[in-house]
């Protein structure tokens, strides 16, 4: 009898444990129920590696819902489109971005909401027409998504390395070395040399400052000189041919209508040479007929001999 009651208790205990479990499972889900949700629809135009339906949802770092399910995109198979449920009472507005954050070490991944100011409408919407949240490409996505072609890249750098450290290419780098030990110690040994030549350019510079200056004075001088003289004087020589410009315009219409008259003036002054030549022979013997008259009046007017008196 005795074996046989411990089996009874046995089996009264699992069933009472197997009972217990689900009434808890029942109440779990009668309380999951009850809870109200809000709905939403996520956008991602890159893989979501790492995604799966029942992870977690967070705002700020703070679970507020999970992942119900994951489908493409009908219009475009590229792109992913994850359901999620929130809380009810949690404020995701219209400028609330959504993406993904690395959940553990193992790879994965949950949706994460961040942002959204208070003077934004809130998000409404329900399973059958939840509202489309495009996501964000994250840094540590763009990283994963991304590391075949980082690892080609580092690749490609470790042959170039191995090219460039060759033994011929370490042979040439050795002679450049050498080349440039002997080249400062020849530089050491001219030392001297090179300072004397140094200072001879630092001379040839000050030398080549002060003709700068000079010639930079000279220009000065010389912009004065044409400001305070030349200037003056070219405005006073285009103002006097501005002058006379319209005396010499009226001369030109004095001329073109008087050519006729000109013509015939320029002949009477052709006939007038040999009456200035008559003129002046006849003013020649005037003045000699009055030297006479002032020297001997008598014998000029009478015609007589004349006494000449000549002092001893």
């Amino acid at each position: 009898m005795e074996p046989k009651a411990h089996h009874v208790i046995i089996g009264f205990f699992t069933l009472a444990a197997v009972t217990a479990a689900l009434l808890f499972t029942l109440w779990l889900g009668k309380s999951s129920s009850d809870r109200e949700w809000a709905y939403y629809q996520i956008d991602f135009d890159h893989p979501v590696s790492g995604l799966a339906k029942g992870n977690p949802v967070l705002y700020s770092g703070i679970q507020v819902g999970d992942v119900l399910e994951l489908t493409l995109a009908p219009d475009n198979p590229a792109h992913v489109r994850v359901l999620v449920r929130v809380e009810q009472d949690i404020p995701v507005r219209e400028d609330t971005k959504a993406g993904l954050v690395l959940a553990n070490i193992t790879g994965s991944m949950s949706i994460q909401f961040t942002g959204g100011t208070p003077q934004k409408a809130n998000l409404q919407g329900d399973r059958s027409n939840p509202p489309l949240i495009h996501a964000e490409p994250s840094a540590l996505n763009n990283l994963m998504n991304n590391g075949e072609a980082m690892l080609a890249q580092a690749e490609l750098l470790l042959t170039n390395m191995n090219r460039l450290l060759a033994t011929e290419n370490v042979d040439n780098v050795s002679a450049l070395i050498h080349n440039a030990r002997e080249a400062s110690e020849s530089l050491l040994a001219n030392r001297e040399a090179l300072i004397a030549l140094m200072d001879q350019f630092n001379a040839a510079a000050v030398r080549a400052e002060e003709a700068s200056i000079k010639v930079s004075g000279v220009s000065d001088r010389t912009r004065t000189v044409l400001n305070d003289r030349i200037v003056p004087v070219l405005n006073t020589m285009e103002t006097a041919i501005s002058t006379l410009q319209p005396s010499l315009e009226r001369v030109d219409t004095i001329t073109a209508n008087n050519e006729h008259s000109l013509n015939a003036g320029l002949q009477g002054l052709s006939q007038l040479g040999p009456a200035l030549r008559e003129l002046k022979s006849t003013l020649r013997h005037l003045n000699s007929f009055t030297r006479r008259l002032e020297q001997d009046p008598a014998g000029t007017l009478w015609g007589g001999p004349t006494i000449k008196e000549f002092e001893q």
